[in-house]
């Protein structure tokens, strides 16, 4: 059976614990570090996804700009060979055997059709093309990188494809220019 002594130092020894605030601190930060970290990196990581886009768009225009002026076609490029060119531009950012090159040439704006590369499933569908055209040609030059995503966890996930992935994608559309010297 306990004694009153015991009892009445228990009581003060919880009251001097509630009194006490030398850890307050360091409680309140382990309550609120998780969710704090956690922001943080969805923040971070939807950053770079961001800069990743802008860079992707920047190579895209770029290497279009070698089909638009017709060095490409007189070139006579292969699809291999405008891979090569467009991995030249490639920082670190990237895999340059991960980015899918989509180059395709219509006869008027009207039947240009750009179809989604993600399937019902959430895949990728790979059917690219490697068609420049010819002087004055509709083109459509896209590039895709599937990015990886680590931050999909707490509620936070921006992926649109399987296995935690973000697609990126690049589009320039143009008219060729008359590099020959004139339209057919």
């Amino acid at each position: 059976m306990p004694s009153v002594a015991s009892t009445a130092s228990v009581k003060g020894l919880w009251r001097r614990f509630r009194r006490n605030r030398s850890g307050s601190a360091a409680v309140e930060f382990a309550l609120v570090a998780p969710v704090f970290f956690a922001l943080l990196f969805a923040i971070i990581e939807t950053a770079l996804m961001f800069f990743a886009g802008q860079v992707l768009e920047t190579i895209n225009q770029n290497s279009a700009r070698m089909i638009f002026t017709g060095q490409a076609q007189t070139a006579s490029y292969t699809q291999s060979q405008f891979a090569t060119y467009v991995c030249g531009q490639v920082p670190a950012l990237f895999t340059c055997s991960n980015i899918y090159i989509d180059v395709q040439s219509y006869n008027s704006f009207q039947n240009v059709t750009v179809n989604s590369q993600i399937d019902g499933g959430g895949n990728f569908v790979n059917n690219m093309q490697y068609n420049p055209g010819g002087p004055c040609s509709i083109v459509v030059v896209r590039l895709f990188y599937q990015w990886p995503l680590f931050v999909t966890g707490l509620g936070y996930n921006i992926s649109n494809l399987a296995g935690s992935k973000r697609l990126l994608s690049a589009t320039a559309a143009f008219r060729n220019e008359p590099y020959n010297g004139s339209c057919p």
